[in-house]
């Protein structure tokens, strides 16, 4: 595990790109208005592990466990899903015939395929070619039609962009990029309801090990954990060391894409940054934290170990505090800290 002290903190990244650019959202107002309107819809559980604390040297593990959120089996149930009940049920717009694009590693295209199916709308998700075979056929199960392309996220992003303006379709995408943000700035709305659950579940953490792809959910829990805890809790963002988008980010002081090799973990394994998720985590953030492919495999081991079978993406942030032994210190974790982490998907 390598780790970068975040030099923006409480400051953020002054640079064009993100000027035009807005922050993660931390208003739950609509989000729990509309989930309480959703039959399928329930508070996941805490899960508090004397045992994991004990072993790994630390007072408290408190840990988020998302993998059956709404049936959709992890909290990207919060995400898409969520912009399409607030296109039907607060903008009124019709949504009977409306075909609704997007790329997906997996979990983003199943809320996009449930949201579209409950609201009478036509879902398409384009899935990379690494992606497994047990993804697509989850979301032909949920209605939607899929469509391979290209061996990496960013290859099949690409068709599903191109797919929107062939067909007139509309593309909800789960990251951002510069003229396209409002549908992603919603949907990272939609996660900020994980984040209230959790703060009437548990008592403020003193540090946070959040899992990143192209950084969504470490954005919105990161701005919820500054608006409901302040500035005390120790956030660690965790990436594959084959996919370091934010971190390199952070480095270079500005938006730049990422280089790397395939990661086993696949829903972590993206080379750009969602610029709302960058602007919110370079202001939120206290470290950057890369994980190896093998430590990134020994996360979803160990949690398997205690009855929590995921994936090597869905336990990323506990990866990050297994492999954090030799920065204990620069981390500030102890034997009286409480380490709060996400379980965020389940096993495939």
């Amino acid at each position: 595990m390598k780790i970068l002290h975040n030099p923006h903190l409480n400051i953020g990244l002054n640079t064009a790109i993100l000027r035009d650019i807005p922050s993660p959202s931390t208003d739950t107002t609509q989000v729990k208005a509309l989930l309480a309107r959703c039959p399928s819809s329930a508070v996941t559980p805490l899960v508090q592990s004397k045992a994991m604390a004990n072993e790994q040297g630390v007072g408290q593990i408190s840990i988020k466990d998302e993998r059956k959120r709404m049936g959709l089996g992890s909290f990207k149930a919060l995400g898409a899903a969520y912009v399409i009940a607030y296109k039907a049920m607060v903008e009124g717009e019709e949504q009977v015939g409306k075909t609704y694009v997007t790329a997906s590693a997996g979990n983003h295209g199943m809320s996009v395929a449930a949201g579209a199916k409950a609201f009478g709308a036509n879902s398409v998700v384009y899935i990379a070619e690494t992606v497994p075979k047990a993804f697509e056929i989850r979301l032909v199960a949920e209605g939607a039609k899929v469509i391979r392309a290209g061996q990496v996220y960013e290859e099949s992003m690409a068709a599903a962009k191109q797919s929107a303006e062939d067909n007139g379709w509309s593309l909800l995408s789960d990251t951002s990029w510069p003229g396209y943000f409002e549908p992603s700035y919603r949907l990272m709305e939609g996660y900020t309801a994980l984040m209230d659950e959790a703060n009437a579940q548990m008592q403020a953490p003193t540090h946070i090990f959040l899992q990143a792809g192209v950084g969504g959910l470490a954005g919105a829990t990161a701005a919820m954990t500054r608006k409901i805890w302040g500035n005390d809790v120790v956030i660690i963002v965790v990436e594959p060391a084959n996919a370091p988008a934010l971190q390199r980010c952070i480095q270079a002081g500005d938006f730049v894409v990422a280089e790397g090799s395939d990661s086993c973990m696949g829903r972590l394994d993206c080379k750009e940054a969602s610029l709302i998720a960058l602007k919110g985590l370079a202001r939120d953030a206290n470290f950057f934290a890369l994980i190896s492919e093998d430590e990134g495999v020994a996360g979803a081991a160990y949690a398997m170990r205690y009855d929590m079978p995921s994936t090597s993406s869905g336990t990323g942030g506990l990866a990050g505090l297994i492999s954090s032994v030799p920065h204990r210190a620069i981390l500030g974790l102890d034997k009286t800290s409480h380490v709060m982490l996400i379980l965020s998907e389940g096993p495939e």
